[in-house]
């Protein structure tokens, strides 16, 4: 197995629940994830602002919930050492090697898989006759075409995956650009040191608060009367709620999105909206170039800026997979039941989705699902039956959310549980 943040440790305790002999692979120095990076100050994802935006209750894992002392949305630090806990109580410990970097796994003449990874004694490689992938996808900065004027420009550039803290900026000038969820959280936490912060929005996304009637959202999408609405009443309902707990995005300066929600990724956050009202977070448009110190914006105003932060997402990158496994060269993920490869026996993923809402349930699910494989408890259809399913997800995907990159690994928490339970 390779990965032991949430969804590989998840694989784990499954694993291990079951009495099947495996051994984790982890790069880092500890489990966690991206939790543990901001605490550990390496480079990643993660930032010291950083909580959950999911419900504790549905974020830990079932068989070991978090403990009452943490807050509904803990922080990062308090997920790490959660994490870890786990991993202890489960058992897991011994069973994890981490500090080991996986370089490739491929396939042999006899249908295993051969894994070369590299740890402090070298490089070494292992046959297995199965392999599960729990690495994330937040791995590859995505960087869009830097404007006209970058090469001359006087302050600093850089991805989200650089910037670990707002004190880091204190009385600079700081323009963000994205309107996704860490976008949404440097701006709300620069806005607490720089001087002024701006944020460039080229177009509009759905932002949810973190509870709508005083109940986490994701314990809404996951309620017995929520899930037993159609679709397009789920839809007019989150709509609606939106409306009276926020009004419209324009009031606020922000460009209205142009989907219906659930068409596209949302952001969840309860604070941009407040900073924004506040003053201390000024939306602007798309950047149109920048000049100097000044970046110049689409509608033709400018601001003096000392820094660009783009929080522009990430790519799935697994290259120590073969070519095109488990993403196109579009970059669409084709899984059967969002886990297995048709085509590469014995290669599941744990983790791979995205969903509206806490991820923990759902890579459980996925997670019992891949130990009854490995069991023989179940078996998969034929290759043609599997992709016929593939093909019929991504089709119902393009529809829904069009063809934007990413879009291939979204998943509706309960219609998709409900999937992984009926096996």
């Amino acid at each position: 197995m390779i990965g032991a943040g949430l969804s590989g440790l998840a694989a784990a305790h499954a694993l291990n629940a079951r009495g099947i002999d495996f051994v984790c692979l982890e790069k880092a120095p500890d489990v966690g994830g991206i939790w543990r990076q901001p605490g550990a100050g390496e480079r990643g994802p993660a930032y010291l602002a950083l909580h959950l935006n999911s419900a504790k209750e549905l974020t830990g894992y079932a068989d070991f919930p978090m403990g009452a002392e943490l807050p509904l949305y803990p922080r990062h630090s308090d997920v790490a050492a959660y994490l870890r806990a786990f991993t202890e109580w489960a058992g897991l410990s011994d069973r994890i090697e981490l500090r080991t970097e996986v370089l490739s796994v491929r396939p042999d003449a006899g249908g295993r898989w051969v894994v070369r990874s590299r740890d402090a004694g070298g490089v070494r490689e292992r046959v297995f006759s199965q392999v599960v992938v729990a690495s994330g996808h937040n791995t590859l900065p995505a960087m869009p075409q830097l404007p006209p004027g970058a090469d001359t420009f006087g302050g600093s550039i850089l991805h989200s995956m650089d910037y670990r803290d707002g004190s880091d900026f204190a009385g600079r000038r700081v323009v963000v650009v994205g309107l996704g969820a860490s976008a949404v959280d440097i701006a709300a936490d620069l806005s607490r040191y720089a001087d002024r912060t701006w944020l460039s929005v080229r177009r509009g996304l759905h932002i949810i608060p973190k509870q709508l009637f005083g109940m986490s959202v994701d314990l809404i999408a996951e309620a017995p009367w929520f899930t037993a609405m159609s679709f397009p009443e789920q839809r007019r309902f989150v709509e609606n709620a939106l409306l009276v707990a926020r009004g419209r995005l324009a009031d606020y300066g922000l460009p209205e999105p142009d989907h219906p929600i659930f068409s596209s990724a949302v952001t969840i956050s309860d604070e941009i909206l407040s900073r924004i009202r506040h003053g201390a977070v000024v939306p602007k448009p798309a950047i149109e170039s920048l000049d100097g110190d000044r970046v110049v914006f689409s509608d033709g105003s400018s601001v003096a800026a000392d820094a660009v932060v783009y929080c522009t997402g990430f790519r799935m990158a697994f290259p120590f997979l073969p070519a095109g496994c488990p993403a196109d060269e579009r970059g669409v993920v084709e899984l059967y039941k969002r886990i297995v490869a048709p085509g590469h026996p014995g290669l599941y993923f744990v983790g791979l989705i995205r969903p509206v809402g806490s991820i923990t349930r759902l890579v459980e699910a996925q997670a019992r699902w891949v130990a009854e494989l490995v069991d023989g408890e179940v078996s998969l259809p034929a290759e043609d039956v599997m992709r016929k399913e593939i093909d019929a997800y991504l089709t119902g995907i393009a529809e829904r959310y069009g063809s934007r990159e990413g879009a291939s690994i979204q998943v509706d928490v309960g219609a998709y549980l409900a999937e992984l339970q009926r096996g």
